[in-house]
């Protein structure tokens, strides 16, 4: 047997200042590093915006959805239903304030009684804001953007959508399962669409042992807005919606 450490098998590392040396540090140009420096400035500025703006619309929903379905379809209808609904039961309604089921959320909570707010992203092609709100944030980072969504949320709403609301998502989850979030609900609309996925995570992600199965707890999945406001008010039928000073630091260090 061979008890030689797998390190000696490595070539031996040239010499800084050696005849063998044959690489060489890259220094970027001084505007680049400038240029990175001051980004810093921009993406605080981000979330100073953010904070100052949404710690004022509590309680608040956040919804998720496709920015490519158009007005007339049942999709866009049931969202804009659910965001009234929302709205007019005294929650802020948070989307990505774009087009698509982001519009037709703030479309929906516009003509409510509660905010609708729009925290809309600078992409090269897609997302433009909606006209639909009491409140509109733009973002360069979508990391900045999507701490925003989780920061304030009493719950997270998810219509059918692309790879943009599956990430929001699969964030949501992760964050909550790893503690890195307060224990807040994850509401699945439209029970055909996700059918496929919800049924991934039981036979491959549960049976495999990636996550646990009560890891399913964390999210419903319903059909209806009704359904949609039964199942937020159950959740917090018992603990109410003002959140605990544990609850309060979780949300400090997210």
């Amino acid at each position: 047997m061979n008890d030689r450490d797998p390190k000696d098998k490595l070539p031996p590392f040239p010499k800084p200042n050696g005849a063998d040396t044959q690489f060489r540090i890259e220094v970027a140009p001084s505007g680049t590093m400038s240029r990175e420096s001051w980004k810093i400035f921009q993406i605080m500025a981000e979330f100073v915006a953010g904070f100052e703006q949404l710690s004022q619309i509590q309680p608040s929903v956040s919804i998720f959805g496709s920015a490519r379905t158009a007005p007339g379809h049942p999709y866009y209808a049931l969202t804009e239903e659910i965001a009234r609904k929302l709205s007019d039961a005294g929650f802020s309604v948070v989307s990505g304030g774009g087009p698509g089921l982001m519009e037709a959320a703030n479309k929906g909570a516009y003509a409510g009684k509660s905010p609708s707010v729009g925290l809309n992203i600078r992409l090269p092609h897609e997302q433009h804001a909606n006209p639909h709100q009491n409140i509109t944030l733009t973002f360069q980072h979508f990391f900045a953007r999507k701490v925003m969504f989780v920061k304030y949320a009493k719950a997270y709403v998810c219509m059918p959508g692309g790879f943009g609301t599956l990430d929001e998502l699969v964030e949501a989850l992760t964050l909550i399962q790893t503690g890195k979030s307060t224990r807040i609900h994850i509401i699945l609309v439209h029970a055909p669409f996700w059918a496929g996925l919800v049924d991934w995570f039981k036979d491959k992600l549960v049976s495999e042992g990636t996550i646990d199965k009560n890891d399913l707890e964390l999210f419903s999945v319903v059909n209806s807005a009704d359904e949609v406001l039964e199942v937020i008010f159950r959740y917090y039928e018992e603990s109410g919606f003002a959140p605990s000073e544990a609850e309060r630091e979780i949300k400090l260090n997210l």
